[in-house]
């Protein structure tokens, strides 16, 4: 089975790498005025899920952070929150804190959770392990900010995409294990294995034309840009399987105790997510050949499958270890983001609205009544 490259990361040849690097150049160029865009556009007509606080720390003062309180939470009350900690994608080149905005606002707002957007610098002027080693020094602030109401038993992280894969690689940290006590990671459509093969992703998911829109592709939406992130992520020589830079290979007592992995069906990304979610529960792992998901459209629209171990599953450990799978049907990677104009086409864009919600549901129930076990601490 071809299921990963040398152990080691290659030199791309010369012509790769012009074309990689003026690639990447040229679209993070176009994103510094679309921010600026964003920013004003923010200013002038407020969309109502801005953060509360934009904040930096000494430790990394270019590197703003986001908080956002719930809308009910009164600032000056003693009682302390669950903190989430959130970082965002982008392949580990492009992307803001400022993505997660509607995602967080949401998340803090309707299920009452102090969430910090933390921030990193981008490949390829900074590869890995820079991220890793940046959310480590911006979460190490935080927890040691005391105007922050938390409660310091209640702390998670989660990230989208590349998001994911760093949730879990800092989760690793001696520093973080050790003074953060992450009790959870929720790593939401991750990339945890980057020994597989390029253009190998793509063949591990079904595609569905029968969907309308951006769900109807016949090609995967990242596959041509995964060698251009990797190629600015990854130096070469870089051991593939170094559990920082691929998840999947961390030992299990490395990484919180509980774990939820969300996954997108029609995402190169979910077969890699299915199969470690399925090693942390010790279950067999698919195979390559074992697509993520179902070749046909869900019976049912805008609802999450619950009763498939294919799409969902919960593992409890004898030694107390959770471990979740959600795999949303029908849905692309980024669904959660994605502006409605994306996906050519209203009803795909409300099935992610709905799918958003439920799994936000899903994750806030699950981290109050299995990870902390239904435990509220009104003040510390």
């Amino acid at each position: 089975m071809a299921q990963d490259e040398s152990a080691l990361h290659p030199q791309y040849p010369i012509f790769s790498r012009l074309y990689n690097g003026f690639t990447i150049s040229a679209v993070q160029g176009v994103s510094a005025p679309v921010r600026w865009i964003r920013g004003w556009n923010e200013w002038f007509w407020p969309s109502g899920s801005a953060p509360n606080i934009v904040k930096t720390y000494e430790c990394r003062p270019y590197l703003p952070i986001r908080i956002f309180f719930p809308k009910d939470y009164d600032q000056t009350s003693p009682e302390t929150l669950p903190l989430v900690f959130s970082i965002h994608g982008g392949g580990f080149c492009v992307g803001d804190p400022e993505d997660d905005d509607r995602w967080n606002r949401r998340f803090s707002d309707e299920h009452r959770f102090l969430v910090v957007e933390l921030n990193y610098r981008k490949a390829p002027w900074y590869p890995f392990p820079t991220a890793t080693y940046d959310l480590e020094a911006l979460m190490l602030a935080v927890v040691a900010d005391e105007s922050l109401p938390f409660d310091k038993n209640r702390v998670a992280v989660t990230g989208f995409s590349a998001g994911g894969n760093l949730a879990l690689s800092v989760c690793q940290l001696p520093t973080i294990r050790e003074k953060v006590k992450p009790t959870a990671a929720l790593p939401i459509y991750p990339s945890v294995d980057q020994s597989i093969l390029l253009g190998e992703r793509a063949k591990r998911r079904h595609y569905k034309p029968d969907l309308k829109g951006i769900l109807g592709q016949s090609k995967d939406m990242l596959a041509p840009y995964t060698p251009i992130f990797k190629w600015s992520y990854i130096n070469p020589g870089q051991d593939l399987r170094d559990p920082l830079l691929s998840p999947y290979f961390a030992a299990r007592d490395s990484l919180p105790p509980h774990i939820y992995i969300v996954a997108a069906e029609l995402d190169q990304l979910g077969h890699e997510a299915w199969r470690m979610a399925c090693k942390l529960s010790g279950r067999p792992e698919p195979k390559a050949e074992d697509k993520v998901g179902q070749a046909q459209p869900a019976v049912q629209k805008g609802a999450l499958i619950l009763d498939n171990e294919r799409y969902a599953f919960q593992h409890k450990s004898s030694s107390g270890q959770n471990v979740g799978w959600l795999l949303v049907p029908d849905q692309v990677h980024g669904f959660d983001h994605l502006p409605e104009r994306w996906f050519g086409d209203a009803g795909s864009f409300q099935d992610s609205q709905i799918k958003t919600a439920q799994y936000q549901k899903l994750l806030s129930e699950w981290l109050h009544g299995v990870v902390w076990n239904g435990s509220q601490s009104g003040s510390q």
